[in-house]
């Protein structure tokens, strides 16, 4: 193809551009040869007929991949160029500095089809309005593309053939290093490896991510976290950090590629990273590296992290053990529709199921009130693990005097460091020179800083080991855990010695799950699975917002009517009703004031008689109490406000009834001379 029959002088009359790419920054720094050849086309303009001040290299984008045009501003403005008409020919040493994707050359070269632009590399110049010029254009686009991919190919096959081995060198992380000869070891401090294992094993032992963190920061420990550069830094513990640390299959020595994937964003439609579960790690090659904790521990970490993640409804998971004092979140499952049952902290606590509602709008499948639930799944627990007779006393004293042992251990490990550090800083500033100043003054500046933080630490230290006596077991304690199936009932019910999480843990070791279902109103059928297997089922009875919502009601209304009108008092009624297995709303009997109102409702009146209402065999109340002392009723009232006298409300009846006995007498009558003996003095006194 003769070049003068191309280059025309409507293409002189506009500019040469010179387009120069490299793919990364690594390329521009160590591949300057390819830089050069590419700066040189604009030789190859002025061969072909342009004059100096007409030709244009753009080279904005060295260090970017012509995969895509994105971020690519020199193509960018190449293009916008192309459409204004001031570009005559376009050059670059081969197709694939342009573009490497066909779907964009092709875009570029109907761009200079229309616009009549030529385009040039150093085999020749190629017109893409011509067919001729079009295929070979074509043909040099596609072998870009391809060329593309075998390097992409080849690449990936070097890297899953030795990832296969496990001798694909990724970056490891702190406490581990990659000798010369590619061997990988521990990292040679001690502080570093014991500090690494130590969080592994606070982390079981605490069992979330969270505790971890407050543990260490409560007391005052760092870890060690590598920077890019590859040093080690010792940091603040952070939620973040820990979890880089549990998940890192290289501390349980495993060599392991493939666990992350790459994902386009729908929305975005950027590609975004991320990780994909263990079982499907494209390759795991174990005891490749010196281990911190075994493999059966880091898969115990990862499916205890699993369990912690509280999206119940997608993972199924009880989620950990937080404050609220409903005891079986996480644990409670419906037995309508099989999903998870959630805790709403209202006024009155409930376990509500509310997914299908959420998702559909088909209301509550149920709302159960969390205490009955509670009450009777903890004593089946109780009952369990009396059998049991699980003694957890030595095992609760190693695991605090391990705690402590290792918390004063990794202090001693950060004392010694700074310690160093401080003497360190102290041979530089006596090496130093004294008459320069300027080196001088800084370095007794890091001196002075670095002991005023070695004496922090050895005072943090010195009273960490005072206190770390002073946490003992009380004996009396001590003897009730021996036996803590028996006692753990008297345990369980003293205030603060066993927090909500604790208190769930404790059932979730025994308890699988729990499914429960409101077959009546009244009565919810509640099904234990125990761990292993066994399941235990019961009947729980719990209260309904309205009495006319009990299944007997009817009976009962009937009864409470045919009584009524042959004179029988409320409470009588109540008494028998709750005897012949009626009950209340929200009791476990049947009130007064439900036998009042079902009668005022059907209009059977009679003369309000409150003594006949608080009337309770063996009992007085305080009118009757009043007429046997010889007092004013008020009197005994202002005892009782004022806490002389120490009574409660009997919750049934809604008065004050004192037992009928000699002893009560006795007691009144001392309580009023008493009084009489003080007004007398005080009397005398006054005047």
């Amino acid at each position: 193809m003769n070049i003068s029959d191309l280059v025309q002088p409507r293409h002189l009359a506009r500019n040469a551009i010179i387009y120069v790419r490299q793919s990364t920054l690594s390329q521009v720094i160590n591949n300057r040869e390819s830089q050069r050849m590419q700066y040189a086309l604009h030789e190859r303009a002025v061969t072909l007929g342009w004059d100096e001040a007409s030709i244009q290299t753009i080279d904005a984008d060295l260090g970017r991949s012509g995969t895509t045009t994105d971020g690519r501003a020199g193509f960018q403005m190449l293009v916008a160029d192309i459409a204004l008409k001031k570009v005559g020919i376009l050059i670059a040493y081969d197709a694939t500095r342009l573009a490497r994707n066909c779907s964009h050359w092709y875009q570029l070269l109907d761009l200079c089809a229309r616009f009549d632009c030529l385009i040039g590399d150093r085999d020749g110049v190629y017109d893409p309005m011509s067919i001729n010029g079009r295929l070979l254009l074509g043909l040099k686009g596609q072998i870009s593309e391809l060329e593309l991919h075998t390097i992409r190919s080849r690449c990936l096959a070097g890297i899953l053939n030795k990832a296969k081995r496990g001798e694909f060198a990724i970056s490891l992380p702190a406490g581990l290093e990659r000798l010369e000869s590619g061997v990988v070891m521990k990292h040679p401090s001690v502080e570093i490896q014991q500090r690494i294992e130590l969080v592994f094993q606070t982390l079981i032992e605490k069992r979330t991510i969270f505790q971890t963190v407050k543990w260490f920061r409560t007391n005052n420990l760092f870890i060690p976290r590598k920077e890019r550069s590859g040093d080690i830094q010792w940091k603040s513990v952070t939620a973040a950090a820990i979890t880089a640390i549990v998940t890192n299959p290289a501390y349980a020595g495993a060599a392991v590629y493939g666990r992350t994937t790459i994902k386009i964003n729908e929305k975005t439609g950027k590609t975004q990273r991320s990780r994909v579960p263990l079982e499907q790690w494209r390759y795991c090659v174990k005891d490749k590296y010196p281990p911190y904790i075994s493999w059966e521990t880091f898969e115990k970490i990862q499916a205890m992290k699993q369990d912690n993640y509280s999206e119940y409804q997608k993972r199924k998971s009880r989620g950990v053990p937080r404050q609220g004092h409903a005891l079986l979140h996480g644990l409670l499952y419906c037995g309508e529709c099989g999903l998870k049952i959630g805790v709403h902290y209202r006024a009155d606590a409930q376990y509500r199921c509310e997914v299908l509602n959420q998702l559909h709008g088909t209301g509550f499948c149920q709302c159960i009130p969390v205490a009955p639930i509670d009450q009777e799944v903890v004593k089946c627990f109780f009952d369990v693990l009396s059998a049991a007779q699980i003694d957890v006393a030595n095992q609760a004293l190693l695991t605090h005097d391990r705690d402590r042992e290792n918390v004063l251990k990794a202090k001693r490990q950060q004392l010694d460091r700074l310690r160093y550090h401080a003497q360190l800083a102290e041979r530089q500033f006596m090496k130093s020179d004294p008459d320069n100043r300027l080196v001088t003054d800084e370095l007794e500046r890091r001196w002075e800083s670095a002991l005023r933080e070695l004496k922090n630490e050895e005072d943090a230290l010195n009273r960490e080991e005072e206190l770390s006596t002073i946490y003992a077991i009380p004996s009396e304690l001590l003897d009730m855990m021996k036996d803590i199936g028996r006692h753990l009932p008297e345990l369980w019910s003293m205030n603060e010695l066993l927090t909500p999480p604790q208190k769930k843990s404790l059932l979730r070791s025994l308890i699988e799950k729990i499914v429960i279902h409101r077959n009546q109103a009244d009565c919810v059928q509640m099904r234990i699975v125990w761990k292993g297997g066994a399941t235990t089922t019961q009947m729980v009875r719990v209260s309904v917002g309205k009495t006319k919502d009990l299944p007997r009601f009817k009976e009962m209304e009937e009864l409470i009517c045919k009584m009524a009108r042959d004179g029988t008092p409320d409470m009588q009624i109540a008494d028998e009703l709750t005897r012949r297995g009626f009950h209340s709303a929200r009791s476990e009997r049947v009130l007064g004031a439900t036998v009042f109102k079902v009668r005022l409702k059907h209009r059977i009146l009679r003369e309000p008689n409150v003594a006949e209402r608080c009337q309770k065999a063996g009992f007085v109340t305080v009118p009757i109490l009043a007429n046997m002392l010889g007092v004013d009723r008020s009197w005994i009232l202002e005892r009782i406000y004022d806490g002389t006298i120490h009574a409660t409300k009997d919750a049934e009846r809604h008065c004050y009834l004192f037992p009928d006995t000699p002893e009560t007498i006795a007691t009144f009558q001392a309580c009023i001379s008493a009084f009489q003996s003080k007004t007398s003095k005080t009397g005398r006194a006054s005047r």
